[in-house]
């Protein structure tokens, strides 16, 4: 799992000493940094099935507002691409996630409606400022190598969404 996140306020604007480590230092204004992600270990305290089966980075880049998660995932059960984004149009992510990733047998008990977005437009970040879901999949976005090896692609404004 991959973020690529928008700056923020615990940044430095320009180079400077850091107590994080040294690209932590670096302006973020003009720089991608690389640097740590507290996201994959909170999917598995919000998904206990997934808890150990993710890790994942982050990269800083220089934008005000909004960022965007590169999950790439061995499927467990194949599925193509198309079901996938079926099973996240109709909000079923805990099938998605469960079976289809994860190999499980449970299914999810309801809808995400106002959690999970959805869109086949042809988006960029500033399309999403203001967006109060969680999470938006980018249907355009992702890619299957084949029905077992996927990349899914999703927005979420990281200053307003929860």
């Amino acid at each position: 799992m991959t973020t690529v996140h928008s700056i923020t306020a615990t940044q430095k604007t320009v180079d400077g000493p850091s107590n994080k480590d040294w690209r932590g230092g670096r302006g973020a204004g003009f720089n991608i940094i690389p640097s740590s992600t507290g996201a994959a270990k909170a999917v598995g305290k919000v998904l206990p099935a997934l808890n150990g089966k993710l890790t994942g980075m982050s990269f800083r880049v220089p934008t005000p507002d909004v960022s965007v998660v590169d999950l790439t995932v061995r499927l467990e059960k194949p599925a193509t691409y198309g079901e996938i984004k079926a099973a996240i149009k109709e909000e079923d992510i805990g099938r998605l996630i469960l079976f289809y990733i994860f190999g499980c047998r449970e299914e999810s008990e309801g809808k995400l409606k106002g959690i999970l977005g959805y869109t086949e437009d042809d988006v960029v970040s500033t399309d999403f400022i203001g967006d109060s879901r969680s999470s938006i999949f980018d249907a355009k976005a992702g890619i299957a190598l084949s029905d077992s090896f996927v990349k899914l692609v999703s927005w979420y404004d990281n200053e307003w969404g929860y």
